[in-house]
């Protein structure tokens, strides 16, 4: 029996197709210009883009719904959670209940939309004299039931704090994880936020970053659970699996045993999801995610009447200054910066 359970295509597309509990992913990947002097946005004319919905992807780049730094301003979500994984590039993050952050080259931030709340996500661009390349994940992670009213929670993953498994395989090749969520043999990942489905002891969340030197062994660890599914998506080089090879495409596995992994001429950099299924319903329109049409429908009637939370900010759209480094304000007031390497 293959390991390969089934296989999909993930070309020319950023969106990746989830399976529950995660809903999707979103690969965001754009080679943005130099800045404009300290403006952080693009040095370059926007003659041309649909601003305020451009996703052309014209000369490598697109401004999404930014009209002077890329990004996405201000927009409301409820019911899930957002695993925004950073591993080029910058964004600036503000939401409803206070929290700023700016943070990105490795760092990962978990936000719990939970009852509701709004955030912003610019790209601000912070090099005036070279182009600014700017890669990232945002994975949409369903909430059970219980946890669809909690209080919305921010949580900053340092990149300097974030375990990974590096090493080589018998043949001297190089291969790094990064263990954002869920434990790769005995390494244990920082902790998701309470309100989580990563929080549940069984529900077996992971997501893994895999980069792998040209022709790489790299064995993934077991799973105790037939019922966890877990996804890879091969998104740059290719990787083959149980004679199976994959090149931009996504494939679900057999967990419950060992399984090796092994890395094209080109080597290969791949996204893996795990977890146990929720088994709820899922009713979806745009940012809200309810178990029932009826729970959609108060979703978009609590957001009219102002309860995700009163915008705190000038500009639906807000940065932080360009000389500011890496920090997370929490709605607390305060404020954490990565340590010092």
């Amino acid at each position: 029996m293959s390991a390969i359970i089934e296989k999909f295509s993930v070309a020319g597309n950023p969106q990746l197709p989830g399976a529950d509990p995660f809903l999707f992913a979103v690969h965001h990947y754009d080679v943005y210009p130099p800045a404009k002097g300290e403006t952080m946005a693009p040095d370059a004319s926007l003659a041309g883009r649909n601003i305020g919905m451009d996703f052309s992807n014209k000369d490598g780049w697109s401004m999404y719904h930014g009209s002077t730094v890329p990004g996405f301003p201000s927009h409301p979500h409820r019911g899930f959670e957002t695993i925004t994984v950073v591993e080029k590039g910058f964004v600036d993050h503000t939401d409803a209940e206070g929290a700023q952050a700016r943070y990105g080259e490795g760092d990962t931030q978990w936000l719990t939309t939970g009852a509701g709340t709004a955030h912003a996500e610019m790209f601000p661009l912070l090099h005036t004299d070279e182009p600014n390349p700017h890669h990232m994940f945002q994975i949409w992670l369903n909430l059970p039931p219980e946890g669809k009213k909690a209080k919305p929670h921010f949580q900053m993953f340092w990149a300097e704090e974030t375990p990974h498994v590096s090493g080589t395989d018998s043949e001297g090749r190089g291969y790094d994880v990064k263990v954002v969520a869920g434990a790769f043999g005995d390494t244990q990942p920082l902790s998701p936020p309470p309100e989580s489905w990563a929080s549940a002891p069984d529900s077996d969340v992971a997501v893994w970053v895999l980069r792998l030197q040209p022709g790489a062994h790299l064995t993934l660890p077991p799973t105790n659970r037939e019922d966890t599914v877990r996804i890879l998506y091969s998104l740059d080089g290719d990787v083959t699996i149980d004679g199976e090879t994959l090149k931009q495409e996504g494939a679900a596995l057999a967990s419950t045993e060992p399984l090796e992994i092994v890395a094209g001429d080109e080597g290969s950099f791949a996204l893996v999801l795990q977890g146990r299924p929720i088994g709820a319903p899922v009713v979806q329109h745009g940012p809200f995610v309810a178990n029932s049409r009826e729970e959609l429908i108060d979703a978009f009637g609590a957001y009219q009447r102002g309860e995700f939370g009163a915008w705190p900010f000038e500009a639906n759209d807000p940065v932080a200054p360009f000389e500011e480094g890496r920090f997370a304000r929490y709605p607390d007031g305060t404020v954490s910066r990565p340590k010092e390497s």
